[in-house]
């Protein structure tokens, strides 16, 4: 698969963009995995985005790279990290959290990286050097842990 990738500060998104986003965030977050949730939390435009777009312009995949102070107080973070059904499977999500980290590094410095997981992708996230470092808690009905990755 053929990937157009970017990495853009929310001004800079295009409308076209921010609703591509918004609307795969929706599909995955809200509809597939039945949780209803303000997405929209006042930190995107905070943030910087990265967007995976296949080779008929559809958004595949994508996150976002929140500065520390934003999130967590003291840490960077990767959030909102979701791939549509369409491209599960095809190593994309892996190509995404490998550029959002890349990213990060870029944009805020070398330093810690925290997320939020959801409990059942703990593998996965420890795959790029993510550890465990909170108990299993419940954010809108699903179980999550907060995950660190060192320098």
């Amino acid at each position: 698969m053929t990937l157009t990738k970017i990495c853009k500060a929310f001004h800079e998104l295009t409308p076209n963009e921010l609703y591509d986003m918004l609307r795969l965030r929706s599909e995955v977050f809200v509809v597939e995995q039945t949780c209803v949730f303000l997405d929209m939390d006042d930190k995107d435009q905070l943030c910087h985005h990265v967007l995976f777009y296949n080779e008929e312009k559809v958004l595949t995949a994508t996150s976002r790279l929140v500065p520390a102070g934003v999130s967590y107080p003291d840490m960077m973070s990767i959030g909102r990290i979701v791939t549509s059904q369409l491209a599960r499977g095809t190593g994309v999500g892996k190509e995404l959290v490998e550029m959002s980290i890349e990213e990060c590094y870029r944009l805020f410095g070398k330093a810690p990286i925290r997320i939020g997981a959801q409990l059942y992708a703990r593998k996965f996230y420890e795959r790029f050097g993510f550890e465990q470092s909170s108990e299993v808690y419940d954010e809108d009905g699903i179980d999550h842990i907060k995950m660190v990755k060192q320098v």
